[in-house]
């Protein structure tokens, strides 16, 4: 087939679990086009494992310390700029559009009667999953920013829906022994000096907190070091713990890991308050929606969790679309649940 895959580059859960999926559908000798939109892609990952690609601004928000800010994001989206990416899209022929929650593939396939799947999380709020936070509007604005034919939303727990598990990376080491004073945190919706003020309250800790510095630094008992995928990944596997914000792929990954989790999610984005609501509904972590001393406190001497240990969604997704998308996405969500590490 002829497949168009659309990636949105606005955080790393995009790029992080659609890459395996492009390189697989590309094995069983997919003609892939790659439609990147969002941030220009960092030095962390090399456009050459999407190629060929076409680049595309699509749309975006503005967030600040912590917070989406809506009338900045307003002011920046250009949507006749957007809507000319769109109808002036060449070529025409696809037979199949996939996109990982990327705005402007969507909308071709739409306008073109391209069949068309959407991959990851933000599709499973087309389903009866936790919702906190936002408003009509911005609920409205999530579930039709990228609307497909077929979407397989992912999340933690099925809730009884036709859901997948969490796409966790091919990548991920195996855990070790946890060593007890080590804390990953990736925070990078914060103001980095307000956390490392905040951290340092605990000395009986080490804080590896990834951020944006160009080389590591050390702030008393914290370690800030570059965003690496390889040391990060270290760090994840023999970490006690996980401080973040509550984006999807990062938590999922600790959840495989069975690391326990620490989650302030980004104020007005529904996805993010929604996942806290959901980590807290389910027992898998602990929240706090402000930077919170006693909350920290309180988690640090929480125990592990048990690792989830999701099956391989990413190599289960390409042998579906290879397979022409059968059978239909609820036998497709159930198969995979049977092999997921759930009490129920």
């Amino acid at each position: 087939m002829k497949i168009l895959y659309g990636l949105q580059t606005t955080g790393n859960g995009h790029i992080i679990r659609s890459t395996p999926v492009i390189a697989g559908l590309k094995a069983r000798g997919h003609d892939v086009l790659t439609l990147l939109s969002g941030p220009s892609l960092d030095g962390r990952w090399d456009p050459g494992q999407f190629a060929p690609i076409e680049v595309r601004r699509g749309l975006t928000f503005v967030h600040e310390a912590g917070r989406i800010r809506y009338l900045k994001t307003g002011g920046q989206l250009q949507l006749l700029r957007f809507a000319s990416e769109v109808e002036q899209f060449r070529p025409f022929d696809f037979d199949l559009v996939v996109t990982d929650y990327e705005p402007v593939s969507a909308r071709i396939a739409r306008i073109r009667g391209i069949p068309s799947i959407g991959l990851g999380h933000l599709y499973a709020f087309q389903h009866k999953v936790p919702v906190a936070g936002g408003n009509l509007l911005t609920r409205m604005v999530m579930t039709k920013f990228a609307p497909t034919d077929v979407a397989l939303g992912m999340h933690w727990h099925h809730f009884g829906q036709p859901l997948l598990p969490p796409a966790v990376s091919g990548d991920l080491p195996q855990p070790e022994t946890p060593v007890q004073d080590l804390i990953l945190v990736y925070m990078p919706f914060e103001d980095i000096d307000a956390v490392c003020d905040l951290l340092r309250e605990f000395g009986d800790y080490r804080f590896h907190m990834y951020t944006r510095v160009d080389a590591e630094q050390r702030r008393a008992n914290i370690r800030l070091r570059p965003v690496g995928r390889a040391d990060f990944l270290a760090d994840l596997a023999r970490c006690n713990g996980v401080m973040s914000n509550a984006g999807f792929t990062l938590l999922s990954e600790a959840l495989h890991l069975g690391k326990k989790i620490l989650a302030k999610p980004l104020l007005g984005q529904v996805e993010q308050t929604s996942n806290a609501a959901a980590l807290e509904q389910l027992g898998l972590g602990a929240t706090m929606y402000e930077l919170d001393a006693a909350r920290i406190r309180s988690w640090l001497s929480a125990p592990a969790l048990a690792p989830m240990r999701y099956p391989d969604v990413q190599a289960a997704i390409v042998d579906w679309i290879d397979r022409g998308m059968t059978p239909g996405p609820e036998q497709f969500a159930a198969g995979l649940w049977a092999q997921a590490n759930l009490d129920d």
